[in-house]
């Protein structure tokens, strides 16, 4: 018998599956005492299904696993735009939103979850090559083509393969607060966070060892959170100008360089009040904002809450 207080993830695995599209799911919500989640592989029918890249896969259950499921991931298959998944499968992935469910789709598993029509109407991705003939099979469905993740509530759609971690972790801090995302980005050894609107790649102009420069950046800015970070220091941290830093910080993460220190300043903020009891006005001080005022003001104006009222949904028993 299910264990209640597990939340239950089904993944499910259709014909011509990407095996990491559909691995990401399976082992980001491992079941374990970190990450109380049960994780079921299941097709339109119990058995062998051929996957993509020269693996198959042997599901225990079919479509009746989605009745059962909390958040049902869709992992990406090849030649999407050919046909839509059994009918049996669209309805149960419908049936299952109407419960409740969310349904969050990795890649080219797009095509699945528009195929129900619970994405007409709602921005979507897919992966980069995908876009204009997700675009064209679906034209209700408004198309980003350039983000890692979209997070329409109860539908959620990622880019290719490793955005899929991204979409995956974005869930998970949703669900145990960001404590749990950091931990399991750790064990994964991925970012602990990618924001869904940074760019699916970047532009072949921009030098590779520069990105990798700047990943030296971001480290080094998140260890010194809690002192003064301008645009000229961080500048100098990269060895590039201000004006070039800017530019293509952007490119690479989505937001503006103060506007990522002010993000990773939050979620900083956002671990100290799960795993501590500091003040709100200490851990403004600890992570770089002075006053408990002005932590309130971007806490509010970026995760739409107070840091008191944060506090208590992860407090047990308050």
């Amino acid at each position: 018998m299910s264990n209640p207080r597990l939340r239950r993830v089904a993944v499910l695995v259709l014909e011509g599956a990407k095996p990491l599209d559909v691995g990401i799911p399976a082992q980001v919500f491992s079941t374990r005492a970190s990450m109380p989640y049960e994780v079921r592989l299941c097709g339109a029918a119990p058995g062998l299904v051929t996957g993509g890249d020269g693996l198959s896969y042997h599901v225990a259950d079919g479509p009746d696993a989605l009745a059962w499921a909390d958040i049902v991931f869709i992992p990406g298959y090849r030649f999407p735009g050919r046909d839509d998944p059994p009918p049996a499968v669209v309805d149960a992935l419908r049936t299952a939103h109407h419960r409740g469910a969310r349904l969050a789709a990795i890649s080219t598993g797009a095509f699945a979850l528009a195929a129900t029509g619970l994405l007409d109407g709602r921005r979507a991705t897919t992966h980069w090559h995908y876009t204009r003939a997700l675009a064209a099979r679906h034209p209700q469905v408004r198309v980003d083509e350039n983000v890692l993740f979209v997070d329409e509530g109860s539908v959620l759609t990622s880019a290719g393969a490793a955005s899929g971690i991204d979409l995956c972790l974005h869930i998970l801090r949703g669900d145990l607060g960001v404590a749990a995302s950091n931990h399991a980005a750790r064990r994964l050894v991925a970012a602990p966070y990618r924001s869904g609107g940074q760019a699916q790649y970047v532009p072949r102009s921009v030098p590779e060892p520069l990105g990798e420069q700047f990943a030296a950046t971001r480290q080094w800015a998140l260890h010194r959170l809690g002192e003064r970070l301008t645009l000229d220091l961080l500048a100098r941290q990269a060895a590039v100008s201000p004006r070039t830093f800017s530019r293509r910080f952007v490119q690479e993460t989505g937001y503006t360089p103060m506007q990522w220190v002010m993000r990773a300043r939050v979620d900083l903020a956002r671990e100290l009040l799960e795993r501590s009891q500091r003040s709100v006005e200490q851990i403004a001080a600890d992570v770089g904002l002075g006053t408990g005022a002005n932590l309130r003001t971007h806490f509010q104006r970026i995760l739409g809450t107070t840091p008191s009222e944060y506090r208590r949904t992860f407090t047990p028993g308050e």
